[in-house]
């Protein structure tokens, strides 16, 4: 099917996932190009997908597909260049089956972080993540897109962070928070029980003082000269030391 307008009644609702009290609402979002989409369709959320008129797809997809005039595609797209593809697709169900390795991420307000954040436990065989309430949305377009796909493929849960502490506590995790605290131990000096959840927090304040004070340890990054780090950079710097063996 074409479609040639922009008041088209699919558009106009497409359009409204751009903004996350839709995306929640109907339990969809939108993704952008060649590679997010192949990766969708493996884990078989894509719901519908968007063509460019007169560009040809090998994707291999036998769902609803519409084909968009120029006009139409740049008009949903939030992509600084054209892209031919856009797909809609329907919110995964997570559930977090190990507790091998958890990353926990108290207020990450920054797409680009959060991310990258997601991209590099997925890399170094983290078993899930969960994010406080006041997390940035995982489903933003520019989250969506600095994590290269790895969104599809790692459970990721919005929960309380303090009670999520105190049930994998209960469970036999230890909880590891990251701060510049004098206390804290560096990483290089720590040694990882079985089962770990880190915690990483905000770009501007870090992680909470009241998760500071329930977590089992406190950790901090050996630096020769900065006192901090970008949250993305230190997260990923402590997961691939953290990973699994």
């Amino acid at each position: 099917m074409e479609i040639n307008s922009v008041q088209n009644s699919k558009v106009k609702t497409w359009m409204k996932y751009h903004q996350k009290k839709y995306r929640d609402t109907d339990e969809k979002y939108l993704i952008e190009g060649e590679h997010l989409i192949e990766e969708a369709l493996k884990v078989n959320v894509v719901d519908v997908l968007l063509v460019r008129k007169g560009k040809e797809h090998n994707f291999g997809y036998h769902g609803d597909i519409y084909v968009l005039e120029d006009h139409v595609m740049d008009k949903l797209s939030k992509n600084v260049s054209s892209v031919n593809y856009i797909a809609v697709c329907k919110k995964q169900i997570y559930e977090i089956k190990d507790n091998t390795r958890l990353l926990l991420l108290d207020a990450v307000q920054d797409p680009g972080n959060m991310g990258t954040i997601i991209r590099s436990a997925h890399s170094f065989g983290f078993d899930g993540i969960y994010l406080s309430e006041d997390c940035v949305d995982i489903y933003n377009e520019k989250v969506i897109r600095s994590t290269q796909g790895a969104l599809f493929h790692l459970p990721i849960i919005n929960c309380d962070l303090q009670m999520k502490v105190e049930e994998l506590q209960k469970g036999g995790v230890e909880v590891v928070a990251t701060a510049l605290n004098e206390e804290a131990v560096y990483l290089g000096d720590y040694t990882p029980k079985a089962s770990i959840a880190l915690i990483m927090g905000n770009e501007g304040s870090g992680v909470k003082e009241s998760l500071i004070k329930k977590a089992d340890k406190v950790m901090k990054i050996e630096m020769a000269n900065f006192e901090s780090l970008n949250v993305a950079i230190a997260a990923s710097i402590c997961m691939y030391e953290l990973r699994k063996g």
